[in-house]
């Protein structure tokens, strides 16, 4: 931890602070953060927490009476989120764009696997019932990997570039990402996505290893090796946000920060 990081750390005060709205009551993480100049609201997309961002010099006081003006936004946005869709037994989830009901089998060995039961595909998940949710993220995190690895292999192949390596996170604000070194990163949620949305993102981050930008030149080469990345684009625009409430009881999509 740096010497500044340590003169602006309070350990005594609560990390987190309770804003009732309704009858409601919310629970907001507070962070300093040493460039903050104001204090300000947002909603992570990925955990559906809400966090509370302040000036490094703030006081507590003034935050906790920001976060309980904005109750009702507070409220607002996590009310029009998508439902939750956690990772247990008799859960749904769609794998590779395919419904598949996620089936507990209790005293089976192995981690998770799918199959056809009864003409309906299913992810079966062994051992005790507290790892479900950890064995069906880690079952799914596997596979991203694999197909987002074979995908931007492909593309690399056909573009005549070389990729460094494919990693997989859960990352809230972009699909993918692409660094000059040839270091590919992806969410592995796209593993939720029909085969050729998964394909459109492995060949729009190849494609920047040839243009660094998002030129008609760039668009050119995607399309040169992606022909239905119009329909891949016009899929995220109207599906993409939803694959967030998978697998997390708290989902969500990031939201416009209040600022004070």
């Amino acid at each position: 931890m740096s010497l500044r990081a340590l003169l602006y750390r309070r350990i005594s005060e609560p990390s987190v602070i309770d804003v009732a709205f309704e009858k409601a009551v919310y629970l907001v993480r507070v962070r300093r953060h040493r460039h903050a100049r104001r204090y300000t609201l947002r909603i992570h997309s990925s955990t559906r927490e809400v966090l509370l961002t302040m000036p490094p010099r703030g006081s507590l006081k003034a935050a906790s009476e920001f976060a309980q003006k904005q109750g009702a936004w507070i409220a607002a946005r996590l009310g029009r989120l998508p439902q939750p869709a956690p990772f247990v037994g008799g859960g749904t989830l769609p794998l590779r764009g395919v419904n598949h009901r996620i089936v507990h089998r209790r005293g089976v060995r192995g981690t998770a696997w799918t199959e056809i039961e009864n003409g309906e595909p299913v992810l079966c998940v062994a051992g005790d019932e507290r790892h479900v949710s950890r064995r069906v993220a880690d079952f799914l995190k596997r596979e991203a990997k694999s197909d987002l690895e074979t995908a931007s292999r492909r593309a690399a192949l056909e573009l005549g570039v070389k990729i460094k390596r494919v990693s997989i996170r859960d990352q809230s604000s972009r699909w993918g990402s692409c660094s000059t070194s040839g270091v590919l990163s992806y969410s592995w949620r796209l593993i939720l996505a029909p085969a050729f949305v998964l394909d459109y993102l492995a060949a729009h981050e190849v494609a920047h290893l040839v243009e660094m930008n998002h030129s008609r030149r760039f668009w050119r080469v995607v399309d040169r090796i992606c022909p239905h990345a119009a329909r891949a684009k016009t899929w995220l625009d109207v599906h993409g946000a939803d694959l967030h409430r998978y697998g997390i009881m708290d989902k969500s999509a990031p939201g416009r920060m209040p600022r004070h």
